[in-house]
């Protein structure tokens, strides 16, 4: 596996000697020379782009000016801005495809065509405080109609098996965003469309896990990944979490040469802390040094509501060691079930022969409505939305909770991610309290009950993306009071 390195890093960093309009003409002179975007595709605005990045317009507008200067991007008035089908470097990249690449791109062209173990929900209405979804009443349900309405007339002459590792288009749009918005430099062939996280974790365990392989997991951990490796004939190694993040030392000490490692870095769940640069550092060196692998799942990354947002650890240098999880149930609709993968390129091959036998399909009409989303520009316009709209909501949920029950809640948890952390005091019964809710039909969770070994304090976890209003905030949190007593 090749050595990461701290000078390819590639998320924007306010420290380093080169401007940040520089990191960002960079980044687009990088996608363009790998074949990332194509002629004639749409790039996010300056707005969105500044908004997705944490920098001012102004800079984003320099970078873009310089692009435009040099011919590498056209603007197109209201229509927006493209990659210019005269830029040097994206005719240098067309001239340079192998043959065999070729192919491919024309192959799949071709084809393209007790807890329940999640968050339990209403189909109808989500309970008060509900945890997993995004806000429900947000959903750009008039433009999903016309986008839906759009992809049936393309393919409606398309009538052949589909990819088994997902639409072109999806992984193409895919691999654009993140290289622009997480700096993450990857292809479109290292992208697999999966059905959800089950389908992401199941992908890699078919392909990858062997029997009682040995699986560090944070402790306090996410329900899903610890149930989901056990089935699989994982041994699960829990490795505690504090403000920092994952206990690498911890780690080492318990199971040095563990198989893989599977990490919330962007925002643990349950703790909502974000694993720091020298942890993450920590970690790579670890994976590097025993050939191990860590499933970075990109839990809540999209939603930080004050300061910078960390690199992703498959950002950090060129890296074989990270397989990368996204998923688009928090940012549109869980209804929508699909998620992606992304693996190190020398791990295509053989995830490309396990696609056919684990990957049970997602619709080729719902993948092509969200290429459409993400290509049209409505996907970074509705990110910035839903950002300022749940940086509101949780302050309102915040304050409504802390109005009826004073001091007996504590938030200490990041500005970050869809729910809300309420510290408890030890004396209290958290699973108790969790259970007295659930009967009177409010959706929060126990703390206490995420642990495995290590101890993780009492509290509750609520989701807040649901709530509309300060009205509503009150009501929910009177009645929760009530029925905690």
């Amino acid at each position: 596996m090749k050595k990461s390195s701290l000078h390819t890093l590639t998320a924007l960093d306010c420290d380093k000697s080169m401007p940040l309009y520089r990191q960002v003409y960079q980044r687009f002179i990088c996608a363009i020379k790998q074949d990332i975007f194509s002629s004639g595709q749409r790039v996010p605005s300056i707005r969105a782009l500044a908004s997705e990045l944490r920098i001012s317009r102004n800079t984003v507008e320099v970078a873009y000016d310089l692009l435009i200067g040099e011919g590498h991007l056209e603007a197109q008035g209201q229509a927006g801005t493209i990659v210019s089908p005269v830029s040097p470097y994206l005719r240098a990249a067309m001239n340079h495809r192998t043959p065999g690449r070729e192919i491919n791109d024309h192959k799949t062209l071709a084809r393209t065509g007790n807890d329940s173990l999640y968050d339990t929900a209403s189909e109808l209405q989500p309970l008060p405080y509900q945890l997993g979804l995004p806000a429900l009443d947000m959903f750009p349900h008039k433009l999903w109609s016309s986008l839906i309405a759009q992809q049936i007339r393309k393919q409606s002459r398309c009538h052949a098996y589909p990819h088994s590792a997902g639409h072109s288009q999806l992984r193409e749009a895919i691999a654009a965003y993140l290289h622009i918005s997480r700096g993450l430099d990857c292809t479109p062939e290292q992208v697999f469309i999966t059905s959800g996280y089950r389908g992401s974790i199941g992908l890699i365990g078919r392909t990858l896990l062997r029997p009682l392989d040995q699986v560090w997991l944070e402790d306090p951990c996410f329900p899903p990944g610890f149930h989901l490796m056990s089935e699989m004939g994982a041994q699960l190694m829990p490795v505690p979490v504090d403000e920092h993040g994952l206990c690498v030392a911890e780690g080492r000490a318990r199971a040095p040469h563990a198989r893989f490692a599977l990490v919330t870095p962007a925002h643990q769940s349950p703790l909502g802390v974000s694993l720091s640069l020298v942890r993450r550092l920590e970690l790579l060196a670890w994976a590097e040094q025993n050939n191990s692998f860590i499933i970075e799942d990109d839990y809540d990354s999209e939603y930080r509501y004050d300061g910078w947002p960390l690199p992703v650890l498959a950002s950090l240098g060129v890296n074989d060691n990270v397989l990368y999880l996204g998923t688009f149930s928090k940012v549109l609709s869980p209804a929508l079930r699909i998620a992606y993968l992304v693996v190190p390129k020398p791990l295509i091959q053989q995830f490309n022969k396990s696609c056919p036998i684990v990957n049970d399909g997602c619709p080729l009409l719902i993948q092509g409505v969200i290429a459409d989303f993400i290509n049209e520009g409505y996907f970074a316009r509705h990110l910035k939305k839903m950002r300022t709209l749940y940086s509101e909501r949780r302050e309102m949920v915040i304050e409504s909770l802390h109005m009826v029950f004073g001091d007996r809640l504590r938030f200490d948890a990041p500005a970050c991610g869809l729910h809300l952390l309420a510290r408890l005091d030890h004396a209290e019964d958290d699973l108790q309290l969790a259970q007295r809710a659930k009967r009177q039909q409010f959706g929060v969770a126990a703390l206490s009950v995420r642990n495995i070994e290590a101890e993780c304090g009492k509290g509750l976890l609520l989701g807040f993306a649901n709530v509309s209003s300060r009205e509503q905030a009150l009501l929910q949190a009177h009645g929760l009071h009530q029925c905690l007593g």
